[in-house]
């Protein structure tokens, strides 16, 4: 049993890093956490079904570890994600080895359901379900989430269409739980916004596919590192839900990025295709622009502590 809140844990930065689908990994998690924010990945990364037991004792052990060896910097908690969709005829299967070790956080995505957030809940860990407006939000508290993950506009992947501002101002007039805000947030200083703006943690994914232990192709990091927010295409085309994808991807699997036909809601897939997302058609958020080189994740996360002290400093200067 968790003896405390994940989500009051000390960390390095208010971060939680967000699940990639494919591209996270275990190494990514322990890097992440190890350097001081909450690591994240889909439980479908781990092919087949048994590699997540080895991923989660993987995890588990080496955190554990890091934690004996490092007693004044423990590590990081780190965070399984869910998609709770009937796609997803896994979900029952890779929840039990959740529970199984204990997973301290739960991120729910694309759909939410009161008896999984009774269960995590149960051995101790804490649900957040991201959210992309406010009628959404409402409705993964009633049926019991922990906290929310706000997703707005120019958000990797799965992403909303609003503004942070209005997003989080809607939610924070009635809702006090822990908030991580999603959408183009890649520096130090979009990180202290996201706190000015009421979130208790920005929640940053596209920036750790360029980093050095991420589980994406040369070429996907590369193109992150060569491309801006110019280059993002929102289309629903993919997946059935809306997202963001990067152009040239698009452009490589040789179809137009601005003639994309809207896809089925109904048909979405997480298998396999000859072109899939998020395989041939790469996911990523509009915040890239400010990513100029492929760092480990320690560093960048250094990186991300640096820029975010020397901003508070200006701004205490200035008051």
């Amino acid at each position: 049993m968790i003896t405390s809140n994940p989500l009051t844990a000390p960390l390095r930065l208010p971060i939680i890093a967000s699940p990639l689908f494919i591209i996270s990994c275990p190494e990514l998690v322990i890097a992440q956490c190890t350097a001081g924010v909450v690591g994240s990945f889909p439980a479908l990364n781990a092919r087949p079904s048994s590699q997540l037991d080895e991923w989660l004792a993987q995890i588990t052990e080496t955190l554990a570890a890091w934690d004996r060896d490092h007693p004044d910097q423990p590590a990081a908690p780190f965070a399984v994600n869910q998609i709770v969709h009937r796609s997803n005829d896994r979900l029952d299967e890779d929840l039990a080895l959740c529970e199984k070790y204990r997973v301290p956080i739960i991120i729910t995505s694309l759909g939410a359901r009161e008896d999984l957030n009774r269960a995590v809940k149960d051995w101790g860990g804490v649900t957040l379900h991201d959210v992309i407006d406010d009628q959404f939000a409402r409705k993964a508290v009633e049926k019991g989430a922990t906290g929310l993950i706000a997703v707005a506009a120019g958000a990797g992947g799965h992403a909303g269409r609003l503004s942070p501002f209005a997003l989080m101002q809607e939610i924070r007039s009635w809702f006090d739980g822990p908030v991580a805000l999603s959408g183009s947030i890649a520096s130090g200083r979009s990180i202290l916004a996201a706190q000015a703006m009421g979130a208790d943690f920005a929640y940053i994914g596209s920036p750790f596919i360029a980093t050095e232990e991420a589980r994406a192709s040369q070429a996907y990091k590369d193109c992150i590192v060569a491309s801006a927010a110019s280059d993002i295409v929102y289309s629903s085309h993919f997946t059935g839900v809306h997202g963001n994808y990067l152009r040239p991807s698009i452009i490589a699997a040789g179809m137009d990025p601005d003639d994309l036909p809207e896809g089925d809601p109904g048909a979405m897939d997480f298998g396999s295709g000859a072109t899939k997302a998020w395989r041939d058609i790469w996911g990523c958020g509009q915040g890239i622009g400010v990513i100029d080189r492929i760092h480990s994740a320690r560093n960048f996360i250094l990186r991300l502590e640096q820029e975010y002290q020397a901003v508070r400093s200006q701004i205490c200067v200035g008051q």
